[in-house]
């Protein structure tokens, strides 16, 4: 561990301190908005497929053998477009949901709100909602964040609990920004990676990077130790970083439902969603179906939205914070001056939500590795004044009985 330090240490000297964090048919190589204002006045509107034409086939995305009932509901999107002045500029099918989702763009001066709200009245139409925006819960850089060498080491003492379990072939899907699997912490870690990210630049981008890291960067390598080294990871891509020097990264709603679809076809056992913004009925619908299904879904905690942020406050979601102080509703985690690795064989420090919510998602692996937990087996915690915090050794020992790794010292040490 010292060793590691001391190599973190002088790489992150030299390299200087950085870091942290849609659509694709055929009908989006159009759609190559990268204005914020404009994706903003987007609208997805769902239409039911009928049973009769519906069956759900192996192919990702194009599941549907009726494809003169599909062509027929593309006429009929984009009729309703036509007579409401909206453009047609995408579309997607979500057999998972038995829907069709297509994307109309509103023109300057009308409210995606208030198209969404007129469009849902049309009995064509199963429901129709604003495209939102939603933002990782990444911490501004410090000009001094090297202190600290991986809490979640330290406090949950991740030898220890390695010792027990370290996530063996638990599929985790990160649904973030681009996660560069060719670095050195995370090669041989990302089994699928998938862009569902259309009209902004493409390549390796921070905040994935590292929130992947923190769940899963190898053991016994020049970096860091993730906590659950080996687990699997689904590297979805559904958020792009805002510009070179970004610590954070951006999504739409709809680059999000596509990343759930994926992550719920490919029976991810845990899915990461380091992000927050506001509640939306298509992405809560996709959560419920896969908690149904089994998935165990970690979000960050964004105290400036009520009850958290979307998805934190939806029921079955784990949501996390990196204060200890914040509302008892957030489990407590370390996120603060975290150590993660960035594009081009980096690392950096990097502090927020974020990264306290990719290490619950890394202690669920290890819990999941023998199969899904009850969430009381999940997560145990100590109250102490706000947030509650982790206890990773009591959860373990829940899941797996008693050990001999001094888990003693790993459940007071993890106490806020």
């Amino acid at each position: 561990m010292r060793a590691l330090a001391r190599a973190l240490a002088a790489a992150a000297a030299a390299l200087g301190l950085v870091l942290a964090c849609a659509p694709g048919s055929a009908a989006a190589q159009g759609s190559k908005a990268a204005d914020p204002a404009v994706e903003a006045s987007r609208v997805l509107v769902l239409f039911r497929v009928p049973p009769a034409h519906f069956r759900a086939g192996s192919d990702y995305g194009a599941g549907y053998s009726d494809v003169q009932g599909r062509a027929a509901r593309r006429r009929l999107a984009r009729q309703i477009a036509a007579r409401r002045g909206l453009t047609l500029v995408d579309d997607w099918p979500m057999p998972v949901l038995g829907l069709d989702c297509y994307v109309m763009q509103a023109p300057p001066g009308r409210s995606a709100e208030d198209v969404a709200r007129q469009l849902s009245a049309d009995p064509n139409v199963a429901w129709a909602e604003p495209m939102n925006l939603y933002r990782s819960q990444a911490a501004p850089r410090e000009a001094d964040p090297l202190l600290p060498m991986q809490p979640a080491a330290q406090l949950w003492r991740l030898a220890d609990l390695h010792e027990i379990a370290t996530g063996e072939n638990v599929r985790v899907a990160v649904i973030d920004s681009r996660v560069d699997a060719d670095h050195p912490d995370l090669r041989g870690q990302v089994v699928a990676a998938e862009d569902f990210v259309t009209g902004h630049p493409d390549g390796p981008e921070r905040h994935g990077t590292g929130v992947a890291g923190v769940i899963s960067a190898r053991a016994d390598n020049q970096g860091i130790v993730g906590v659950a080294p080996r687990a699997r990871l689904l590297a979805l891509r559904a958020c792009w970083q805002t510009s070179p020097d970004s610590v954070g990264a951006v999504c739409d709603s709809l680059s999000l439902a596509k990343a759930l679809v994926f992550a719920i076809d490919h029976r991810a056992q845990v899915i990461n969603l380091s992000l927050s913004g506001p509640p939306t009925l298509l992405l809560g619908k996709l959560l419920d179906v896969a908690t149904t299904r089994g998935a165990s879904v970690v979000s960050a905690y964004d105290p400036l939205l009520p009850a958290g942020g979307f998805p934190a406050s939806h029921p079955g979601v784990i949501a996390v914070s990196d204060d200890p102080d914040a509302p008892a509703a957030a489990l407590w985690a370390p996120g603060r001056d975290v150590p993660v690795p960035e594009p081009g064989g980096k690392w950096a420090f990097a502090s927020g939500s974020s990264y306290a919510a990719a290490q619950v998602s890394g202690l669920v692996a290890l819990l999941r590795q023998h199969g899904p937990p009850s969430r009381g087996e999940l997560v145990l915690a100590a109250h102490r004044g706000g947030a509650r915090g982790v206890d990773p050794c009591a959860s373990l020992l829940r899941a797996f009985g008693p050990c001999a790794c001094g888990c003693a010292r790993v459940s007071q040490a993890s106490r806020p």
